[in-house]
């Protein structure tokens, strides 16, 4: 009896935090938490083998796959595609109200990848970064054009914004590519109304700042540090946390030896400033690509019987790191995948525990491959039934790092990779339902090829996410079975979103298959070459 009164005071502690959607899908994840879950209920597992399509919406351009997030906010939905362009369009019939195309600069193409992964809707404006590295802020009825500013001239930076901003109170947050490039990554803030840069974070410390120091000679000038993807944001506390990337080159690190602050680190800023207020390092000089970057799953819940502030993250290397939000102490660390090599572990501390590191001039085998034990694609958490749903690659390389020296603004990977399959066993990807604190598996659901779209949990019980070749899915969130599937023309690589309207609940999902870890899949998954391309919303209700 005592078991089941605690609980019933847990589940009503979760279902009482404010990281649900319900009537709209107002920021990149969700909710300024990011936990990716919607309170909508109207679909749900008795009657998901309904649902049908509602409205598709064509966007006109393939290049690079449709990776966006769509925001929808009071019957409308707004999305970004490749090549900056956003749309308006009538969330209820899929009609398009109004489209923006942000002219990029001649020659583009040649150099840069096109996609964009979403924009942010607040104050009356809709936010956008631009491949050559400008914020823009749209009309939120008409689309036009209000402001522009450049974060940072592309010529030196050889950088842009591919990631959603993120709107914290009087400010719009973004953050900056550039992790494989000869470049000094940032984290920038602008005023929402005017444009003007309110803060901007160095993620590598100058010398004079606290962190200089690990960093050797002048490597800190072009040591990456990118933020590429979203954060998070704390209102009761009023910290940012963003998720920053690996330090570069990424595989040759003895030109830069030390720890490398802030690479790799969840930091912590303080959202009316821009200060620091602590960090989280999970891999010290990292020399494998393995980006801290994804997104910061705000979570209040029981550690050892004490209530935390609990900020949760998948790296790149295939563990998820669970620390206090508060102050940036570890809690713990669990494995997404099976096929981790890099280190032999990590410790209570939060240490690794041994490392393989690529040796200069000589193929070294790496489990996970560069690609990510998980890529970018986001998990999701259900306060119903208390779990993470996160996917998983098994996938390997061989990886040979090269002396590089680094040249602004350009390509700095310090050495070369080639995709191998798992030594014990077929390559292969699964979804998985995690206890966000202990990592203990609840359930898991496998995939051939590696799921690369985001997951999307509801309070009806349902998970939902796609494949490359085109299926859209929905599973039983507390059992993995699959209830439902629907093929949508071209393979998953965004995510997908719940809203209502007039009272009718909507699952919409980008369908569009691209993306630069989409094409490194033909080295293992030759048929992948001829995974077919689109870009296109499909909208779905119960019929």
């Amino acid at each position: 009896m005592r078991t089941f009164t605690l609980t019933l005071a847990v589940a009503a502690t979760l279902l009482a935090q404010d990281g649900a959607t319900r009537q709209n899908w107002p920021h990149y994840g969700g909710t300024q938490r990011f936990w990716r879950y919607s309170g909508l209920n109207q679909i749900n597992r008795a009657n998901v083998s309904r649902l049908a399509p509602a409205w598709i919406f064509e966007t006109g351009q393939t290049d690079g796959g449709l990776q966006s997030t769509p925001i929808v906010i009071d019957g409308v939905l707004y999305l970004s595609t490749s090549w900056n362009r956003v749309f308006a369009i009538d969330a209820e019939t899929g009609r398009e109200l109004w489209h923006y195309f942000y002219q990029n600069p001649p020659g583009m193409g040649v150099i840069y990848s096109p996609w964009n992964r979403g924009v942010a809707v607040g104050e009356g404006r809709v936010f956008m970064g631009t491949l050559d590295n400008h914020v823009v802020a749209l009309d939120q009825k008409t689309g036009r054009e209000m402001w522009k500013v450049n974060v940072e001239p592309l010529e030196k930076c050889g950088c842009n914004i591919t990631g959603a901003p993120l709107l914290v109170k009087d400010k719009v947050v973004v953050g900056v590519t550039g992790g494989d490039s000869a470049h000094r990554g940032y984290l920038s803030a602008y005023n929402i109304k005017t444009g003007r840069l309110a803060w901007r974070f160095y993620t590598i410390p100058a010398p004079g700042e606290k962190g200089n120091e690990t960093w050797a000679g002048n490597s800190w000038k072009y040591g990456g540090g990118s933020t590429w993807m979203t954060g998070s944001y704390d209102p009761e506390l009023n910290l940012v946390y963003w998720g920053v990337g690996n330090p570069a080159a990424d595989f040759y690190g003895d030109a830069r030896k030390g720890t490398n602050l802030y690479t790799d680190c969840i930091v912590a800023l303080n959202a009316d400033t821009g200060k620091l207020q602590w960090y989280h390092q999970q891999i010290p000089h990292d020399v494998w690509d393995w980006d801290t970057a994804y997104e910061s799953v705000l979570l209040d819940l029981p550690v050892e019987g004490k209530p935390r502030k609990l900020l949760l993250n998948v790296n790149k290397g295939g563990y998820a790191f669970v620390v206090d939000r508060t102050n940036g102490q570890f809690i713990g660390a669990w494995p997404i995948v099976r096929n981790i090599n890099w280190t032999k572990g990590i410790d209570k501390q939060g240490n690794l525990i041994g490392r393989n590191e690529p040796k200069v001039g000589v193929p070294t085998f790496i489990c996970p491959a560069v690609g990510g034990g998980r890529s970018w694609n986001h998990g999701a958490y259900s306060p119903r039934t208390g779990l993470f749903y996160s996917t998983g690659i098994e996938w390997c390389q061989e990886i040979t790092a090269r002396k590089e020296d680094p040249k602004e603004g350009q390509n700095f990977f310090g050495g070369v990779f080639q995709l191998k399959k798992p030594p014990n066993g077929e390559a292969g990807s699964h979804l998985d339902a995690y206890d966000p604190v202990s990592g203990k598996r609840a359930w898991s659901h496998p995939a051939k090829y590696p799921l690369l779209a985001s997951v999307l949990a509801t309070a009806g019980d349902l998970v939902f996410t796609g494949d490359p070749e085109g299926h859209f899915f929905a599973l039983d969130a507390r059992t993995g079975a699959k209830l439902w599937m629907f093929q949508t023309g071209s393979g998953h690589r965004g995510s997908p979103v719940a809203y209502s309207v007039k009272g009718k609940q909507y699952i919409a999902t980008p369908s569009g298959w691209g993306s630069a870890v989409a094409g490194l899949m033909a080295q293992i998954w030759p048929e992948a070459e001829h995974f077919r391309a689109g870009s296109s919303v499909v909208a779905f209700t119960v019929r």
